[in-house]
């Protein structure tokens, strides 16, 4: 599976180079400016890493590495900056950053430092979990956890959607739309159930709410059967 990859910086200049350089790399980048919105782009789940410069305008990139390891983002960030001093450093890595790349490098050692990065995010969870359709079961390693016909529907449109929320009329609309009984209500009532069958173990995502937006799996996404 090819990489994706969030470049916050907000230097459009490098931002761009870094994105070009990459893809001839074999990964797919895209770039962010602006430190709120690369929070929120981080905490989706669409990205397998990141890479974050220290200086974000009036934005500190240290602070928001920091912000999004205390909501729950866990895959590979590397930070860049042209401060080389031993205290940039170890706070950078403080905050929740993999590994720190000074300015100026070279795209074979960027590209080294990533994919170190990644095997040690892929050695965390070398298998994806599996939905299996015929039975309606999640399952990983030695553990399968048997969903409901309704659960397993949720979590099969949510998985269709890996880092992209689907909002809770649309979650509704599609699975519950012609039971005239029920309302929006029963889409949180669901995600709990889910949440709760899925703590029985990693199962290497997670599903988000993501306020005023709606739903979304985060994390590496099962493997369905029917693919």
């Amino acid at each position: 599976m090819t990489s994706r990859l969030l470049i916050i910086d907000d230097d459009p200049k490098i931002a761009s180079a870094l994105v070009r350089g990459l893809s001839l790399h074999g990964y797919v980048a895209e770039a962010e400016n602006r430190a709120d919105l690369g929070l929120e782009r981080l905490q989706s789940g669409a990205f397998s890493g990141a890479i974050v410069d220290v200086m974000l305008g009036a934005d500190s990139g240290i602070e928001l590495v920091r912000s999004a390891r205390s909501i729950g983002v866990t895959i590979p960030i590397l930070m860049l900056s042209a401060l080389s001093d031993v205290d940039h450093r170890a706070a950078g890595l403080e905050a929740g950053a993999d590994d720190y790349v000074v300015k100026p490098f070279s795209f074979d050692e960027l590209v080294a430092r990533l994919q170190v990065q990644e095997q040690r995010a892929q050695a965390q969870h070398p298998e994806p979990a599996r939905l299996s359709h015929e039975d309606r079961t999640i399952s990983i390693r030695d553990t399968a956890v048997a969903l409901t016909e309704r659960e397993f529907d949720l979590l099969v449109l949510l998985n269709s959607s890996v880092g992209t929320p689907i909002s809770r009329g649309d979650l509704f609309d599609t699975l519950w739309s012609q039971e005239g009984s029920s309302n929006e209500n029963v889409v949180d009532v669901y995600i709990g159930y889910l949440r709760k069958k899925l703590s029985e173990d990693d199962f290497g995502f997670e599903i988000k709410t993501l306020r005023n937006q709606g739903f979304c799996l985060q994390g590496r996404a099962p493997q369905s059967d029917d693919n």
